[in-house]
C-alpha cells in the first residue's frame, strides 16, 4: 500500500485561509493523477486535481476562484491552497491517486486514498 498522509486542516472563521498537504511516495507522485477530494455530511464530492507532470489542472465549480491545486515534485507533495473559506466548505478533506486523469476527476478509477485532515469553518 502506497500511504498518502494529508495535514494542515484545522479550526477556522470564515473568509479565512488554510494550505493542505499530501506527502506522497515518490512511486505514487511519478506514476499517478492527484487529486483533493472531500466528505461533507451528505455526499463525497470532487474539490481539484492535477496531472501527473503539473501543468494540467482541473476545479470543481463550487471552488473556483477561491481554491487552488498544485504539486511539488522535489517533495512529492500535493497541496490545496484554500481562501475565502465558506462554513459549506468544512469537511474531511482528502487526498486521492489515479492512472487516468478523468477516472481520477469522477473518483471510479482511484487506485490510493489517503486518511483525510478535517477542516472546519465557522461562520
Amino acid at each position: 500500500q502506497v500511504p498518502l498522509v494529508e495535514s494542515g486542516g484545522g479550526l477556522v472563521q470564515a473568509g479565512d485561509s488554510l494550505r493542505l498537504s499530501c506527502v506522497a511516495s515518490g512511486r505514487t507522485f511519478s506514476n499517478y493523477h492527484m487529486a483533493w477530494f472531500r466528505q461533507g455530511p451528505r455526499k463525497r464530492e470532487f474539490v481539484a486535481a492535477i496531472n501527473l507532470s503539473g501543468d494540467t489542472e482541473y476545479n470543481a465549480d463550487s471552488v473556483k476562484d477561491r481554491f487552488t491545486v498544485s504539486s511539488d515534485s522535489a517533495k512529492n507533495t500535493l497541496f490545496l491552497q484554500m481562501n475565502s473559506l465558506k462554513p459549506e466548505d468544512t469537511a474531511l478533506y482528502y487526498c486521492a491517486a489515479a492512472e487516468s486523469f478523468s477516472e481520477l476527476v469522477t473518483g471510479s478509477g482511484v487506485r490510493y486514498w489517503g486518511q483525510g485532515t478535517q477542516v472546519t469553518v465557522s461562520s
